[in-house]
């Protein structure tokens, strides 16, 4: 029996290749998530909670996402990429120093409270 090579057959070359594909895509969706995420809850504060929390204008921020976003949709299938990375990057920031701040000075709706205050 001999042994061939054919476009369909490379040794497993395209079982890697698939399983690569299925990881970048992945990671690709996630990396989408974390932007949309982002420019929705930049877009539930206030713009006088920015001013508050001494972080930069509403709408740079919401301008900053919106543009991770449509990056982060056209690198869905490379998000490794340059510009991929550097969309999960801006979302990131909004996310680890923007969003606590807003966070702690924005004010609490509702108006449950409990035994250890409001809720």
């Amino acid at each position: 029996m001999r042994w061939e090579v054919s476009p369909r057959n490379l040794g497993g070359v395209n079982v890697v290749y698939d399983v690569q594909s299925l990881i970048n895509l992945v990671l690709g969706v996630l990396a989408l998530g974390l932007e949309v995420f982002a420019l929705v809850d930049a877009s539930r504060h206030q713009p006088r909670t920015y001013q508050i929390a001494e972080k930069r204008t509403k709408s740079f921020w919401l301008i900053l996402l919106s543009v991770c976003v449509a990056i982060g949709i056209v690198a869905l299938f490379n998000v490794l990429s340059l510009f991929g990375l550097l969309a999960v990057v801006g979302a990131g920031v909004f996310l680890a120093d923007v969003r606590p701040e807003l966070r702690r000075y924005a004010g609490r709706r509702g108006g449950g409270s409990g035994p250890y205050g409001s809720w």
